[in-house]
């Protein structure tokens, strides 16, 4: 796992760079017309084929480099759906980001995204169910390590995804529909997210680690 110091400064030394991609992309190459899928944040591995790929890692495979705590880089009502998974953890406005992807999306459009459930990582917690979590990132034994581990892996989440929270902020940006408790693997909308699925990845679907919403503007 690379240090939250070295990510901390390759995004000082690249935000001028992407914050320039971004607009570049948004005013002279992002589509106006057709279908128009998104991921946010494929990392490594997670490249999705005829969607529009961003991420702020120009070391990997993508089609748009930008960084996705800032405005994205598509005009208002342009974009069909927005994926992400284990992404907005890690992003510090959650506010701030749905109400850029709500201002992107066309009417009806969705946006879909599942990160670590707080839910049941709680529920988990308070049953004692050590197996439940793992030791990653840091090798601990203990119920609270594990939980710590969990829900703030290390520095790397900066907040807690938690289905009430969830909803209300999605509330108060505006969208219209929050579909909640859409199981890992399976979607609402089968002709927008299909291509998704594959990504996605669940051992335990009685008390999942993965929490998916669905919300439509």
């Amino acid at each position: 796992m690379i240090s939250r110091g070295l990510k901390d400064f390759y995004y000082k030394i690249s935000s001028p760079f992407l914050y320039i991609n971004g607009g570049i992309f948004k005013y002279f190459r992002a589509p106006s017309s057709g279908t128009v899928r998104v991921q946010l944040g494929p990392g490594q591995r997670n490249y999705l084929k005829n969607w529009l790929n961003l991420d702020a890692n120009i070391f990997t495979k993508i089609d748009v480099a930008v960084d996705l705590r800032h405005k994205l880089p598509f005009k208002d009502n342009s974009v069909d759906c927005f994926y992400s998974f284990h992404v907005i953890e890690h992003l510090p406005d959650l506010h701030k980001h749905f109400t850029e992807a709500k201002r992107c999306l066309k009417p009806g459009g969705i946006y879909r995204f599942g990160g670590p459930n707080g839910d049941s990582a709680i529920n988990r917690f308070a049953a004692g169910d050590t197996k439940w979590f793992s030791d990653f990132p840091v090798k601990r034994t203990s119920i609270g390590g594990r939980f710590e581990n969990f829900i703030f892996c290390k520095g790397e989440h900066l907040t807690i995804l938690l289905e009430s929270y969830l909803k209300e902020v999605l509330a108060d940006v505006g969208f219209k529909e929050v579909r909640v408790g859409v199981p890992v693997k399976t979607t609402s909308s089968p002709e927008l997210f299909n291509d998704c699925l594959a990504i996605e990845y669940e051992d335990n679907f009685e008390y999942p680690h993965s929490i998916v919403l669905e919300a439509v503007k």
